[in-house]
């Protein structure tokens, strides 16, 4: 079970204020501080929840700008978890609290009917009135889900490991993003293995009040990748919200699941790789058709959720390790779709003016392509901005692949 945090080392500074952008898109919101450990006294007392608590995205912005190290997302996150025990989420959160069991119960239908199903101008009818919006950029399901991609990979046997847990966008809308990662990992020297037996990380269920359901999914992922942990082998995801997770979030939210089976922290898929480029393992350098390529340039957008680790921003620096790529840090802010939260009927416009000075920003860059390693941030960034957005590490293999060899072969 979750402990209380104690809402008395809040010094009531209204740092997170200032850099809450909910808060700065509407008065709906009464801010991080009100909500988060100012109401918690008020929960403490037994009093009734406020309706405003919905509100909090879960961005992590006031986590970060926090001078006492406040967690005050945990806060709002376990509110809303004693909130829906007495209200149960309705079936709009539920379905985009579970978009990994929905694949799994739609596999077996094509993608083309099962996207023509979801996206058709009645069916997002008919989502709207549900409560999603008719207008949200509701990712396309992928053909066949990146683990079963993964199989089919032939691998170079290297000697050296690296386990990979793709997270649900990857695994189920976007598996060229995993399977460029192998690649990647491949040209460094690492053989990549794909667990089959993860789910979700919890987040979107946690986000959505699905409190009991994202404990499950933790104890189940813990006992799994533990094998991999105890072995002493690299952990990584490419998905920053799928790492603070289990760095952060998981402990905080079910500290006898981390007593029980031990912390396993994900590192950052694109910090390996950064590190391997230091190293030497993963060469940068341009071959000879490579040199051949037109310049590029790419604006990078900085998920929240990967801020909050405070790991630095690795995919920036790499992206800027390759020739003939010009690479500018748009720094403006969150994109809004915080997961699932702008896709939400009454929180559409909200995500939309939260991310207005982002997509500026990108419309105004002058960027050949925008890049960014969440992949909700870039569902959102195409939306809001009509560019293109790519995950950093195929940005790297459209550079690299024609460049020749790495240096370890």
């Amino acid at each position: 079970m979750s402990t209380r945090i104690n809402p008395d080392h809040c010094i009531a500074c209204t740092t997170c204020v200032v850099h809450c952008p909910v808060a700065d898109a509407t008065s709906k919101f009464l801010g991080p501080r009100m909500i988060g450990p100012a109401y918690e006294r008020f929960r403490l007392l037994g009093l009734n929840e406020d309706p405003s608590l919905h509100y909090c995205s879960n961005c992590k912005n006031c986590d970060i700008t926090c001078p006492h190290g406040v967690p005050v997302s945990s806060l709002n996150m376990m509110a809303r978890a004693d909130q829906c025990k007495k209200t149960p989420p309705g079936l709009r959160d539920w379905i985009l609290g579970h978009g990994e069991l929905m694949a799994k119960w739609l596999h077996l239908i094509p993608a083309v009917f099962k996207n023509f199903g979801m996206l058709n101008p009645v069916t997002r009818q008919v989502l709207h009135r549900l409560g999603i919006h008719k207008r949200a950029p509701l990712p396309a399901f992928a053909g066949r889900n990146f683990r079963t991609l993964a199989r089919r990979v032939k691998q170079p046997e290297t000697g050296r490991n690296v386990v990979f847990y793709p997270g649900c966008y990857v695994d189920v809308y976007d598996p060229q993003t995993g399977l460029d990662m192998i690649w990647a990992m491949n040209r460094a020297g690492y053989k990549v293995i794909v667990p089959q037996d993860i789910v979700c990380c919890g987040l979107p269920m946690v986000a959505n009040g699905f409190w009991q359901h994202a404990r499950s999914n933790a104890e189940h992922n813990l006992r799994a990748l533990a094998q991999w942990r105890d072995q002493g082998l690299p952990v990584v995801t490419g998905c920053p919200s799928c790492a603070l997770m289990f760095r952060v979030d998981l402990p905080e939210y079910f500290p006898d699941l981390d007593a029980k089976y031990g912390a396993c922290r994900l590192d950052d898929a694109q910090d390996f790789l950064l590190a391997c480029a230091d190293s030497g393992d993963l060469d940068t350098s341009p071959g000879k058709s490579l040199q051949d390529q037109p310049d590029m340039r790419i604006i990078y957008h900085a998920p929240c959720h990967l801020r909050a680790q405070g790991n630095g921003l690795p995919s920036l620096e790499l992206l800027r390790r390759l020739p003939g790529v010009s690479v500018s840090d748009a720094h403006a802010g969150c994109c809004g779709i915080s997961g699932s939260y702008g896709f939400k009927t009454e929180k559409y416009d909200i995500a939309q003016e939260v991310g207005a000075e982002l997509f500026a920003a990108v419309r105004e860059s002058g960027a050949d392509i925008s890049a960014s390693e969440c992949g909700t941030c870039r569902v959102q960034i195409r939306h809001g901005s009509g560019k293109d957005c790519l995950p950093p590490v195929s940005i790297l293999r459209s550079r690299l692949e024609a460049g020749g060899k790495s240096k370890k072969e």
